[in-house]
């Protein structure tokens, strides 16, 4: 059973065992797949997997596969060999995933495992995603995570063929992007004296101080290590609003002269924000030409919403800016700021990424991330929009699982339960064709408030982030007969790699199906 469920499998007679003699043949775009299968099977099963011209493990390249499109793949496996194709590079990383899928579970562990036979059944695989955005997002600002975790999670995306890390560096709470330009922002800014216990305005505080920044090492690093693994890294950096922790490092960028701030020790919507004076534009400049050193990334996302307007209201200088501009009121220079740095992004061949907290117009070069509500994705579309779903009923994990007294305390108002996450549908057939041609994909959300270790991060991401990749890559995918049976295999994977989950109280029910198709 295969988590996302393959577009098309068939069980052929049969199985094919990895032993000490297997050998692998690639050559020229296939040979990263080759290295990458070798490295993810070397730790449990101890297996060279050597390079040769006559190698019974075959991987392939082959551009004239155009049906695969860019991330699908084909795969054969017989009793005495392994064929796997597809028409790009991406594609044969996909297949890697399914076949160590294929293995037995021991085959994820970071050990060696003896005893164990490296046996995959026989079938006849096409497999071609749906979505080419299948994402997750990881809130970094206010809880910080060593570069360890982030690599772990990139392996874990890379296992359920999701293709995009999104790294929310910088909010109120903190700031994680190294700048050489500006050193306080990290020097400062990546730290706070406190943080809140409880939601939103519990008043109560954990009074230990938090602090972390990554250094440019780390993330070039990082960015390399998921590119190895079909993975992109989207970084985040907030603007106009949440920028409190980038206020307390250098207070002239905000809009009250003289004032000094701390980082945020709350959590909720602060009403502190950059300034609309030359010297604001010129420091977002000059921070995102350092972040696109860093992230060859082709979005870049500023975040963009919440973003309150009292300040502007009453500051002589946002105020000029609204009359210079002949703009109705302070509120319309959120557009206005957002459609200077798009231009920025653009001018450096780069495509500018924000939040849609409602269905208002956004500077028409945006891709959006519609999140409050899945009516917003569909005006954004019809407007012109290409569009990441994110709608937080059924994508936003920092919700809890379920409403059972156990479970660890999350977003108020809602369950975001396996079940809608599954249900969740990108591009729902009621859309109008144009605006479904629009919807690059889909992304889970996982805010930190409620979330402080590792640990805690991998309970509220799995199972539903199964559940995610499942439908991003196949909308087919029945949620009883396909993506139930599967996951509870699934789980002896997860338990095999250590990652702590909500166990599903699903029944296991036989084994591969003979065929599918969708």
């Amino acid at each position: 059973m295969i988590i996302p469920h393959p577009t098309h499998l068939a069980r052929l007679p049969g199985r094919f065992t990895f032993d000490e003699n297997t050998t692998v043949r690639a050559d020229g775009d296939a040979m990263a797949a080759a290295k990458l299968l070798r490295t993810l099977l070397a730790p449990a099963t101890g297996l060279p997997l050597r390079p040769s011209p006559a190698g019974t493990v075959v991987l392939t390249v082959d551009p004239q596969l155009g049906g695969l499109g860019a991330e699908g793949y084909g795969l054969t496996v017989g009793p005495d060999a392994v064929l796997l194709r597809a028409a790009r590079p991406e594609g044969l990383l996909h297949g890697v995933q399914t076949i160590r899928q294929l293995l037995p579970p021991e085959a994820l562990s970071r050990r060696p495992v003896a005893g164990v036979p490296w046996r995959m059944p026989c079938v006849q695989i096409t497999d071609v995603p749906r979505f080419g955005w299948r994402g997750v997002m990881i809130d970094v600002a206010r809880r910080f995570q060593p570069v360890s975790f982030l690599r772990r999670l990139v392996d874990l995306l890379a296992l359920h063929k999701l293709n995009v890390l999104h790294l929310h560096l910088t909010d109120d709470q903190g700031w994680r992007m190294p700048v050489a330009a500006y050193p306080r922002l990290t020097g400062v800014g990546g730290s706070r004296a406190r943080s809140m216990l409880g939601r939103a305005g519990s008043g109560r505080f954990d009074s230990r101080p938090h602090a972390g920044a990554y250094t440019t090492a780390e993330l070039r690093s990082l960015v390399a290590y998921a590119a190895e693994r079909g993975i992109t890294v989207v970084p985040e950096i907030e603007m106009p609003g949440h920028a409190r922790a980038a206020l307390a490092a250098y207070p002239e960028l905000g809009n009250v002269p003289g004032r000094q701030l701390d980082v945020w020790t709350e959590w909720g919507v602060c009403e502190t924000v950059f300034g609309v004076h030359d010297e604001v534009l010129d420091f977002c400049r000059t921070v995102l030409g350092e972040v696109l050193d860093v992230f060859p990334s082709p979005y870049v996302h500023v975040g963009g919403d919440e973003c309150p307007v009292i300040e502007w209201e009453t500051s002589p200088r946002a105020l000029a800016r609204t009359a210079e501009l002949g703009l109705a009121a302070p509120k319309l220079l959120r557009g206005w700021f957002l459609g200077r740095i798009g231009e920025f992004l653009l001018d450096a061949g780069r495509r500018p990424l924000c939040w849609a907290e409602d269905g208002g117009t956004l500077p028409p070069e945006f891709t959006v991330m519609p999140w409050r509500d899945a009516d917003h994705g569909l005006a954004a579309a019809r407007r012109g929009h290409q569009v990441v779903m994110a709608p937080h009923r059924s994508t936003y994990l920092d919700y809890p699982q379920s409403d059972d007294p156990g479970e660890p305390l999350g977003q108020a108002g809602a369950v975001v339960d396996l079940h809608a996450v599954h249900h969740s549908e990108p591009a729902p057939p009621s859309w109008e064709p144009a605006a479904t041609a629009r919807v690059l994909g889909t992304q889970a959300q996982l805010w930190t408030e409620f979330a402080r270790t590792p640990g805690q991060i991998e309970y509220l991401a799995f199972p539903r982030l199964c559940a995610l990749a499942d439908r991003a890559w196949n909308p087919a995918s029945d949620w009883a007969t396909d993506f139930l049976p599967a996951l509870r295999h699934h789980e002896d994977r997860l338990a095999v790699l250590g990652v702590r989950h909500r166990a599903t109280a699903q029944p296991r029910t036989g084994s591969l199906p003979r065929t599918t198709s969708h």
